[in-house]
């Protein structure tokens, strides 16, 4: 079974252990529509909640017919709060189809 960050976060309020110990590297995948500053958008947004990120912590790579693009920033993750913060931020742009 799969777990998501709100179950993580309900598992710590319940006492329980998260799964995830922080700081930790984590990465985010985002995968869009590949227009004209979509990548600009992402890295704004995780940049905005997690600080400068090098380029070495930068993925992207376009899709067969270049119609869609998956970006994976690493970063150093403080919290849960931080995480979902960012995936509802990221949710946000309008070219993001998903966010892993």
């Amino acid at each position: 079974m799969n777990k998501n960050i709100s179950d993580e976060k309900a598992d710590s309020e319940a006492g329980q252990v998260p799964k995830i110990e922080f700081p930790c590297l984590y990465p985010i995948k985002v995968i869009g529509v590949s227009l004209p500053g979509f990548y600009e958008s992402v890295l704004q947004v995780v940049e905005g909640h997690a600080g400068r990120i090098s380029d070495e912590l930068i993925k992207s790579k376009p899709s067969k017919n270049e119609n869609y693009v998956s970006i994976q920033i690493t970063i150093a993750a403080v919290s849960v709060v931080q995480l979902e913060s960012i995936f509802i931020d990221l949710k946000k742009i309008k070219q993001v189809k998903m966010v892993l």
